[in-house]
């Protein structure tokens, strides 16, 4: 068993954590720390919803239990090191929300005092196991398509009331996500091309994100926008002998009146990926490829294993560090746009 607090108590820990921690018999979430101005601004309801957690104000109440073995960090950006630097001090593993911190000088200081103390540090990169993206990783691990040509990755919403002058919230709080999971597959990219600017406002949001990578004879290209009303497919692929598409898995409803408890059903067929391809033997083949299915407790389980049995980190420090060096030069292509 290993016990762990969580800092924070917003949507990403109602909807995005807790949720899947539920059927994870090995991890016990102890504490869950919240601001006292937090929870004067958001009441303390719903507090009630979890009364097996113990809701407190006292940070050094999680630091100084010695059953806290990890402290998952789900707060803002701006205080992400903050609060990881408090709990590796005090000899507790840290989980931290992506993206990991606002630099990466001090991403790369958190993760030196962490390998000082001979704890882990590591982004909390659920995103790798989206069913879509799992379905992907299986048919590119089948070898069906070949040497990959082109994969298209897309992120999308309608949401035009939300561009808005001056905000840059979309790179780091949307594209992340889709980075990470091309990372996680390619590793550092040989090349990349930039297109992050806004609609409305050039050089003042970030609303439109185009980015290129390349990978050998490779390209993998993100897209994500807010004006976007029809839907495209999540992955588009392209091999040298042939082409998959998936549409998006979605993320599970939330409930705003009680906790949320996640389905691990299968999707309808009618969500598979498809898959054309031509074999060795030159036979033509098209299949549906069933969706895996979307569970962000996998992650705990793997840095369960890296806690408790020495196994691989799941998130590798370069991995992190590769993203926010994408994130930051995205950024500065924004502010640069006109």
């Amino acid at each position: 068993m290993m016990n762990i607090a969580i800092i924070g108590y917003g949507n990403a820990v109602l909807n995005y954590h807790l949720p899947y921690l539920e059927r994870r018999e090995n991890i016990n979430v102890k504490y869950i720390f919240r601001r006292e101005e937090d929870r004067v601004r958001e009441g303390t309801d719903h507090e009630s919803w979890y009364p097996s957690i113990q809701f407190t104000t006292d940070l050094n109440e999680i630091l100084q239990d010695p059953e806290v073995e990890l402290v998952v960090i789900c707060t803002h950006v701006d205080s992400h090191v903050e609060y990881a630097t408090a709990a590796l001090e005090n000899n507790k593993h840290v989980l931290v929300e992506k993206p990991f911190a606002p630099t990466i000088e001090e991403a790369n200081q958190v993760f030196e005092l962490a390998k000082s103390k001979g704890l882990i540090a590591m982004a909390n990169q659920n995103r790798r196991f989206d069913g879509d993206f799992l379905t992907l990783k299986k048919v590119l691990e089948s070898g069906k398509l070949g040497n990959i040509v082109e994969i298209q990755s897309h992120y999308d919403y309608f949401m035009p009331q939300f561009i808005k002058k001056g905000n840059f919230g979309f790179l780091y709080g949307l594209a992340v996500h889709t980075i990470d999971q091309i990372v996680s597959l390619y590793g550092k990219p040989d090349d990349i091309h930039y297109d992050v600017r806004s609609i409305y406002y050039p050089g003042e949001a970030d609303d439109y994100i185009d980015i290129d990578f390349y990978f050998g004879r490779t390209k993998v290209t993100i897209k994500c926008s807010v004006a976007v009303k029809l839907e495209h497919p999540k992955f588009t692929v392209h091999g040298d002998k042939g082409s998959f598409i998936k549409y998006s898995s979605g993320h599970q409803k939330k409930n705003p009146n009680g906790p949320n408890h996640v389905s691990f059903e299968p999707e309808p067929e009618i969500n598979w990926g498809k898959l054309s391809y031509v074999d060795d033997n030159g036979e033509e083949h098209s299949e549906k490829v069933q969706s895996q299915v979307t569970d962000y407790g996998i992650l705990y389980e793997k840095l369960y294993q890296a806690i408790k049995n020495d196994g691989e980190k799941p998130v590798k420090d370069e991995e992190v560090v590769t993203v926010l060096k994408i994130l930051e030069d995205g950024l500065n292509f924004a502010k640069s746009a006109k």
